[in-house]
């Protein structure tokens, strides 16, 4: 099975895989109608950024601190719900290579895909063409890809060349009808040793965008497999992050006011939703 196709089931299982890099030709991606491509309302941001959300969105409730990790703990969580089935895929590097991912190619763009000025599908894409281009703080490497190519090669530069790696995602639900509710934390949480881990986010637009950022080997951050059980009953296997250092982060960022603690002075943790995506080396295990 090609590569491409290894790691588009990766997200359709939303398991754990060990991938191997080889070589092979993958298998041809088409963007499909433009007149059909819908982009739904996302919200993501750099660690330090912005929400496009109100404080009263539930979608904000995947924030935490690390003293909430703790065996029997309740956390109110929202985990979208994802078909990622009929999610969109990364382009081939041929497909990639003909169409502009720019800003300043934002009217082609709009004229390409069909879509009005004002309609929330554009309004989405240059949301997500502003957030690629952001300039990274001090100590971040960020990139969106397009490409699974573009993928490899940005966790194969922060890695190093030959190290193999794992990815961590989030089970989806199986029952969509509490995206958020109360979870409580079943057995200890896992802390993934990775001196050096990589976040991707999915982003809106009418292909697969991925949105990745690392802070490198001197970041502070600890990577997590946590169990959890819902209100309902449902079990989710889930892939968090503890940003232990936020001093550079924006003093507006949502997480503060949804945890009430001193910005940029607090640690700030949060779960993934499905579709993204936590890179660590190989050679990390748990502690």
């Amino acid at each position: 099975m090609g590569l491409a196709t290894r790691l588009w089931s990766l997200l359709l299982h939303a398991a754990l895989f060990i991938l191997c890099v080889e070589q092979s030709s993958g298998r041809k991606t088409t963007i499909g109608s433009k007149k059909d491509i819908i982009i739904k309302d996302h919200a993501h941001s750099s660690s330090h950024g912005h929400h496009m959300t109100t404080m009263d969105d539930p979608s904000l409730n995947v924030f935490f601190t690390p003293n909430d990790l703790k065996i029997g703990n309740t956390i109110p969580i929202y985990f979208p719900e994802k078909n990622l089935s009929l999610s969109p895929r990364l382009l081939t590097k041929e497909d990639s290579d003909s169409i502009p991912f720019s800003l300043s190619e934002f009217p082609f763009l709009l004229d390409y895909f069909l879509f009005p000025k004002e309609s929330p599908q554009a309004k989405a894409m240059e949301y997500t063409l502003k957030q690629c281009e952001l300039e990274p703080i001090q100590g971040e490497t960020r990139f969106c890809a397009t490409t699974l190519e573009s993928m490899l090669d940005f966790a194969s530069d922060l890695f190093g060349p030959g190290v193999r790696f794992r990815i961590l995602t989030t089970t989806p639900l199986k029952n969509s009808s509490a995206l958020l509710q109360n979870y409580t934390v079943l057995g200890e949480p896992k802390e993934v040793f990775a001196p050096i881990m990589i976040g991707c986010h999915t982003m809106p637009y009418p292909y697969a965008v991925f949105y990745c950022h690392s802070q490198g080997k001197e970041s502070k951050n600890k990577v997590f497999e946590v169990s959890l059980v819902g209100a309902n009953g449902e079990r989710v296997e889930s892939a968090a992050v503890c940003h232990m250092d936020t001093s550079r982060w924006d003093r507006d960022h949502v997480s503060f006011h949804m945890l009430g603690v001193e910005p940029r002075s607090s640690p700030v943790c949060h779960f993934f939703p499905s579709d993204n995506l936590v890179w660590v080396p190989l050679t990390s295990s748990a502690v």
